[in-house]
Parts: C-alpha cells; structure tokens; sequence
C-alpha cells in the first residue's frame, strides 16, 4: 500500500502538455518537459514520512498555544501575550475582520491540513465519499497556510520594538517555529498524485493518447484538484467531483475584475494610516511607507529593505504581471511562453509574503498595552492592505497558465518523451 504507483500518462496542469510519467527512484522528481514544473515526486515511506511531520507538527502547535509567546518590557512595565490573544485584542479593537483572518490562516487551516494528511495517508476507513472531499479541501486550502509569513512578521515587530524596551521569547515560541517548519515539511512530502492515486484510481481513458502534444488537441483536459484526465466534454470529474472545464471559465474576465479591484484598494490602502501609537499621552499615525523610512532611519536597515520589497514592491510588481499575463495571454504575437510561465510562477509564489505587514501590526497590537506610557492599535489602512493581498491572491489563481501554451503548438522535443524519458 505504500508503494509509488500512478498512472503513465499526466496531463501537465501548467501548460496542458501530455506526458508519460518515468520510473523514478526515490528522491526523484518528475518535471514537465515544456514549462518545467514539478509532476511528481517519489518519496521513501509516502505514508509514514508525512503523518510523522503532521503529528509532530500538531503537537507542537498545542504546545504553542499554552503558554506565553513573546513578551516585551518598558521601563519596568511588563506586557506578555499568548497566541490566543492576538485575535481577542483585535477584536476587542472592532477589527474582528483581521482577527478573524488571523485565525483562519495562520492557526485553523495549517490544523485542518495536518489533520487531512494524517486521515488520508493512514490507511482508515471513512464513511462514503469524506476521504475524497477531506483531500479535495486539502489542496483547496494549501496555499492560504501562512505560518511561516507570520513567523517572519514577528521576527519583524521584534526589531522594531527593541527600539522602545527589552523584547524576549515565551515558553511557546520555540514550538511554534518547529510547528512552521514541520508543517512545511508535512507538505512537501505530500505528494498530490501518490495521494490522489491512494484515495481513488484515475478513470480510464478510452482513447490513444499523443505524447507530446496538448492535451486539448487530443479532446482531453486535466482535472484541476486531483489531475485526472477527462474527456473535454466532461464536466464532472468522475473521481473527486470537481466541476471544471478545458480552460478555466471566464478565466481572464475574473483575473481582470479583482486585479482591478486590488488596484482601487492598493491606494487608499497606502495613503490612509496602518497603525496608532499612543506614547505619553500623544497619537500619531504611520503608513506603511513611513514605516519603512521609520526602520532606515533607525539604521535597521535589512528589515527596512524587507517591509519595502513586501508590502511596496511585491504587491504594485505583482499587479502589473498580472496584468501582463493576462494581455499576453490574448496577444497574437509571438512571446517567450517560458519567461511568462516563470512569471506566472513567481506571481504565484511571492504574493502571499505581502501579508507580513499585516500580521506585524497584529503581533504589535497585541503586545504594545501599556497604558499611557506606550499603545499600540491596527488602523482602516492594514484592514485594507489584507483585502489587496487576499485580491491578488484570488486574482493569481483565477488566471489559468495554460493560457500562455494554447499558441505555441505541439511540443517540439516531443520524441524524447514517447518513452517516458
């Protein structure tokens, strides 16, 4: 049952390019011979090398809601918070917005996800059809784990309140950073088509397949969650129930609409204050911008460039590839399809680093109580910095990549691949 069996044939979900899979060994990997992304990958014990991570990682993340996380002192007054308490200040706030996306990403997802790969790599029976929904949300979910990004934002706050007073660790900080590391490792070693093999076989195809070649010339499309290959007129994958089509629907309409959306969102989200801080009695307002001149100004010169490239630069770069992929995307020209999919890749990758701001503002609003000596509380700007970033996020994955391939034709190198070489 642990062996790395899967179908010869995969459709690439990139660049809709048809592939027959090779024998790998362990360690090995599978990559699309066209746009370079990763098909498979054959790891030692599929099964018992992720829930070990999962349940390790579970564990650590009890452990790190315990006991105190971060504290800070200030002229003898000592102010200390646990996980649990940044959402209830934010809330305390009328900010249950950021609260409650706090929540969701940084603690109740990664949960959920640890949870879904223990019950779907451990051989137990569920009722009907709930192992195919638990897998279906599993990699629904992936991308909105943000553990790490939180891990970097109070990295950040840290360095900005060492300018104020003494800023230490709690008894749950160190679980917390082994919790982010092993869920990042529970995920790697998860390898999506083992575990959708695992969980149902892949329908038969009753066709000759043309390696090489898209799979939308052969009538064929790729199932989006569980990479089944499905006639173009089959609406319902017959193996995890996901409605799709040959190309996403309405895929460059929908990316358009929230990129346009993100980029009425981005200026006031720039322009309106991030935070307030109240100190001996006195408020003022700081944007995001004024919080990077704040930390080069101070000589932090590092976490000053990383708050720039975050929150400045990722989020307007971001906006404009999008932009550009999407013109390409029905430009007749003739294009470098691979510089646009490296594109699309980096888009895809870096945009949910922008958050990192907003969970500082988090960390600093929780831990920044100290009466009238010292205040820390989140403003309408980080409220809408969060919603660009969710945008964009939303707006990368409407795009359908295999949108850059449709013009260019067959492979060229298909001969290579006939063989599964």
């Amino acid at each position: 049952m642990s062996s790395h069996s899967h179908d010869p044939h995969i459709l690439c979900p990139h660049c809709d390019l048809l592939v027959t899979l090779p024998t790998l060994k362990y360690g090995q990997k599978a990559n699309c011979p066209r746009c370079k992304s990763t098909l498979t990958m054959r790891w030692q014990e599929p099964r018992r090398r992720p829930v070990g991570y999962a349940l390790s990682a579970l564990f650590m993340l009890i452990l790190a809601n315990m006991f105190s996380f971060v504290n800070m002192n200030v002229k003898g007054l000592t102010s200390e918070i646990t996980l649990i308490q940044i959402p209830k200040v934010l809330v305390a706030d009328n900010y249950a917005s950021m609260a409650s996306l706090f929540m969701v990403v940084v603690q109740l997802i990664p949960a959920f996800c640890m949870l879904a790969i223990i019950m779907l790599c451990l051989p137990v029976r569920l009722p009907g059809r709930w192992n195919i929904r638990i897998a279906w949300i599993l990699f629904h979910l992936k991308a909105w784990c943000m553990v790490e990004i939180f891990l970097a934002g109070v990295l950040v706050s840290f360095v900005k309140l060492i300018a104020y007073g003494e800023v230490g660790i709690g008894t749950s900080f160190i679980p917390y950073v082994l919790f982010c590391l092993l869920q990042v490792r529970a995920f790697q070693c998860t390898d999506r088509l083992w575990l959708w093999q695992q969980v149902s076989p892949a329908p038969a195809i009753h066709q000759p397949l043309k390696v090489g070649q898209s799979g939308l010339s052969q009538g064929l499309r790729s199932c989006e969650c569980c990479m089944a290959i499905l006639p173009v007129k089959q609406q319902v994958c017959s193996r995890c129930g996901s409605k799709g089509h040959a190309r996403k629907k309405h895929s460059l309409q929908w990316t358009m609409a929230l990129l346009v959306t993100s980029v009425m969102l981005y200026i006031p989200a720039n322009l309106l204050p991030i935070m307030i801080t109240q100190a001996l009695g006195t408020k003022f307002t700081s944007t995001i911008m004024a919080g990077v001149v704040l930390l080069w100004g101070e000589g932090s010169y590092p976490i000053a460039m990383v708050i720039f490239i975050a929150s400045i630069m990722v989020p307007s770069l971001k906006m404009l590839a999008i932009a550009w992929l999407c013109w390409d995307a029905k430009s007749s020209k003739k294009v470098d399809r691979e510089r646009l999919h490296v594109v699309y890749e980096m888009v895809e990758f870096v945009g949910r680093w922008s958050m990192i701001d907003v969970f500082v503002i988090a960390v600093l609003s929780a831990l920044v109580r100290m009466g009238q000596l010292m205040s820390i509380y989140p403003d309408i700007g980080a409220l809408l910095f969060a919603l660009v970033v969710i945008l964009t996020m939303f707006a990368a994955n409407t795009f359908d990549p295999r949108l850059i391939w449709d013009r260019s034709g067959t492979f060229e190198n298909k001969e290579k691949f006939d063989d599964g070489q």
